[in-house]
């Protein structure tokens, strides 16, 4: 299976070990998943990682549409090429605003109605929102519908990691949060290969494979943890719960700052790689759509070995600090790379996105840190307030660029962001291996 279209033959040749790898070991790591259930339970369980796996795959796609045909599509629409920038920008922060609203939506109806219904929802709601996008021929009606699709993607990854951390055991869900991540960060390789078909298609494509997704669907079940949950009085999807007690507010605020690092990396250095490219003196444009996908073929290697390492320390923490650590040197290399060549720069952003591969640990995290009855509306709201993020992230570069130049804001805000999100992890508990099958109540915990 080629991971491009047109270029098909060319990334199967450079990535064949890679992608060979992930085929083979994935089936191998489901049935140590599955190893101590019976048949039919097993079978339910595989159908469920796969259908998620296949949920964020989709939802990688639509994510980062933009961000691959950004200076495409804003040209095909008329906008001067001096306004791209700004224009780009205004754009991917409406649709993170998007993520931050639908985060919340979602969340909430995922612990009162159940986490099968998110998954419906999100998906038909960013499926129809692609389609329009695909016809768009002004920036303020690009902007809106991204907005509406930001909206529908937040549903997605958090409703899928809550029914995998739900249903497999507490011993093994990290292996099912791996395989979720891994198989649905391709989506980005599968948006840059469409999009070589031209924005539009790629905007059409999108909305064509979550139409297929809504039918797989039709046979995942709801997590049980969920059924038990929704007999008891507790009070369900209470957003407001996380601010009515000051250590509960902490653990959240923790558990979104961990993961900043990740977006700005992705959304900041290479997203905006065309520029730090001039302003590093490359040889040729550097291309964005190219850094995204080798970005992320990166980010799932890593996901792969932050899973397994979390699994063999039995620590997420102490996984999160290697990665962490890492992170930060490679984009020093990145930032410090003058004449920066296309290869250089390809392999560079291979390597950044191994060391940012915490995805998976990182949602983890949030998911086993709450109870029952707002596990949803955490591990929904989380990772799209680390992705709404880009927004601060993105005006505090901005301001920093005009007294510090691109380069320099580019290491300062990385070492701003490490250093809160180390201290941010400190403060967290261990939950490698935390039974989860426990409800929050208002005062604590039952």
């Amino acid at each position: 299976m080629s991971l491009c279209c047109t270029q098909g033959f060319f990334y199967e040749k450079k990535l064949g070990e890679i992608t060979c790898f992930i085929y083979f070991s994935l089936p191998t790591l489901l049935l140590i998943m599955t190893d101590n259930d019976t048949a039919k339970t097993s079978r339910n369980v595989i159908f469920l990682v796969l259908v998620a796996s296949l949920g964020y795959f989709v939802d990688i796609y639509d994510l980062l549409v933009f961000s691959i045909v950004r200076k495409a599509s804003l040209h095909d629409i008329g906008v001067a090429d001096a306004d791209i920038l700004s224009k780009g920008q205004f754009i991917i922060n409406v649709q993170m605003f998007g993520l931050l609203l639908g985060g919340i939506v979602w969340g909430i109806i995922g612990d009162k109605l159940g986490r099968i219904k998110v998954l419906f929802g999100s998906i038909l709601l960013y499926s129809v929102a692609n389609f329009a996008n695909g016809l768009v021929h002004d920036v303020n009606t690009y902007a809106l519908i991204r907005f509406i699709a930001g909206i529908g993607l937040a549903g997605e990854l958090g409703a899928g990691i809550t029914l995998v951390t739900e249903t497999l055991s507490k011993e093994k869900r990290g292996y099912g949060t791996m395989i979720v991540a891994v198989i649905g960060l391709f989506g980005a390789a599968a948006a840059y290969a469409v999009a070589t078909y031209g924005w539009r298609n790629a905007y059409f494509v999108g909305g064509g494979l979550g139409v297929l997704l809504l039918l797989l669907r039709l046979g995942t079940f709801e997590s049980g943890m969920f059924k038990t949950m929704e007999q008891s009085n507790a009070s369900k999807g209470n957003f407001f719960m996380l601010f009515t007690n000051f250590d509960r507010l902490k653990k959240y605020l923790y558990c979104i700052l961990i993961g900043a690092p990740l977006w700005y990396v992705v959304g900041v250095l290479v997203t905006l790689s065309p520029e730090f490219g001039k302003a590093l003196g490359a040889q040729t444009p550097l291309s964005a759509g190219e850094g995204i996908l080798y970005t992320y073929i990166g980010i799932s290697i890593g996901d792969i070995v932050a899973g397994l390492l979390a699994q063999i320390t039995k620590s997420r923490k102490l996984t999160m600090t290697v990665f962490l650590t890492v992170s930060i040197v490679t984009s020093f290399i990145y930032l410090g790379s003058s004449g920066i060549t296309h290869n250089h720069f390809v392999w560079i952003c291979f390597f950044m996105g191994c060391s940012v591969g915490y995805w998976a640990t990182f949602v983890t995290i949030a998911a086993e840190q709450f109870g029952t009855n707002i596990r949803a509306t955490v591990t929904t709201t989380v990772p799209n307030f680390v992705r709404g993020s880009l927004i601060p992230i993105n005006i505090a570069f901005n301001a920093l660029v005009v007294h510090y130049g691109m380069v320099r804001s580019g290491y300062i805000m990385m070492i701003i962001l490490t250093l809160i999100s180390l201290f941010s992890l400190s403060q967290l508990n261990e939950t490698f291996g935390k039974d989860l099958n426990y409800i929050e109540e208002e005062a604590g915990v039952i």
